[in-house]
């Protein structure tokens, strides 16, 4: 979602930040991270996640990204 708000593959997110977003540990993010890049989906450097396969990264995530992207839309349907 951060990337939709952002327009572009680079997200500008440490591992401490995130782990906050999420309500994790900062080594369950580090984990998480771990296996992702491990698939080709994501590359993580240094305070910032590159997505390089955004199809692959929507089907890794929970039915949660596709039940809010439609939620956003509705809210700013209701604003226009």
């Amino acid at each position: 979602m951060s990337r939709d708000r952002i327009g572009g593959d680079v997200v500008p997110l440490a591992q401490e930040f995130l782990s906050h977003m999420a309500g994790t540990r900062r080594a369950s993010v580090t984990e998480a991270a771990g296996v992702l890049q491990r698939a080709g989906i994501i590359t993580y450097k240094s305070g910032s996640v590159k997505i390089e396969n955004r199809s692959l990264l929507e089907e890794a995530s929970c039915e949660c990204y596709g039940v809010l992207t439609k939620q956003v839309k509705t809210w700013r349907a209701e604003v226009r």
